[in-house]
């Protein structure tokens, strides 16, 4: 099932996406629906009376409003890290996002004015369901909601000025995420074999596959629940294959006018356009 989030008359509305309709389930938020452990595939049962309207001419939000923690994974495809630079490690490379970082689809990714070094990363993300702490990598994938995209805009010389990526990866409205949520049922196990590309003004800039992740969904779950709890509604982003704009020669990042997309087969497209960050440069 693909759940989405959307604007009606201003207000906001859950359902799932079926021959080209929306199919309102009501004001309920995901990240409600994740607190209570309901099976997603069965979203039809919590409204009494759905009504259907034209998918493609809605306006999506983020599917959830608010992750407790979105949970970045850096270095996690080889070739990445080769351009990177960096000797791959052995185990993964964790770094937060916050809240505040993050858009919907449709909605612009903004530039901020301190900075040109503005980058792409087109990436997979993974919602949890359920939570808990010491997870069996075996049990792991019965953790999981569904799936998504993420775009984890980097303003590079702000990520790399420490050894720590926080500032880099957390100015406003840098990351955007979505448009929908599909649920395990519809995908490979971990969502593992899905063919990704990243699009810069229908250029394509990133092409990998998630089978291609050095520490696949389970094993993330598994270690990353060795640390700390994970609850319902946390976000997992996978990390990024080859083709950064930051790696190449010239460098090439994202300005105004850009439109960034990020496909990845069986989750959809999520699409922003590029804005600068209002105010002097």
């Amino acid at each position: 099932m693909k759940i989405a989030r959307v604007l009606i008359d201003g207000r906001k509305r859950i359902g799932y996406l079926r021959d080209g309709l929306f199919v309102d389930c009501g004001e309920q938020t995901l990240d409600a629906l994740l607190q209570q452990d309901v099976d997603l595939t069965t979203l039809a049962r919590h409204s009494a009376e759905p009504s259907t309207h034209r998918a493609e001419a809605l306006e999506y939000c983020q599917p959830l409003e608010a992750p407790p923690k979105v949970l970045c994974v850096g270095l996690n495809y080889a070739d990445h890290t080769t351009e990177s630079n960096y000797k791959q490690p052995d185990y993964p490379t964790i770094f937060l996002r916050c809240n505040t970082s993050l858009i919907a689809h449709g909605e612009p990714l903004v530039r901020p004015r301190v900075s040109h070094r503005f980058d792409y990363e087109g990436e997979m993300a993974v919602v949890v369901r359920r939570g808990g702490r010491h997870i069996a990598k075996g049990d792991a994938l019965n953790h999981v909601a569904g799936y998504s995209i993420f775009n984890d805009g980097s303003v590079r010389d702000f990520q790399h000025r420490t050894p720590q990526w926080t500032l880099g990866k957390n100015f406003d409205g840098t990351g955007s995420f979505g448009p929908v949520l599909v649920t395990p049922d519809e995908l490979p196990p971990g969502a593992s074999g899905l063919h990704l590309t990243t699009r810069l003004n229908g250029t394509v800039v990133q092409s990998g596959n998630t089978r291609d992740l050095i520490f696949d969904v389970a094993t993330l779950i598994a270690i990353i629940s060795e640390c700390m709890t994970l609850e319902a509604g946390d976000v997992l982003v996978t990390g990024t294959p080859a083709g950064v704009g930051h790696s190449r020669v010239p460098p090439l990042y994202m300005k105004a006018g850009d439109v960034c997309e990020v496909e990845i087969e069986g989750l959809g497209t999520l699409s922003n356009p590029v804005e600068e960050e209002s105010g002097p440069a």
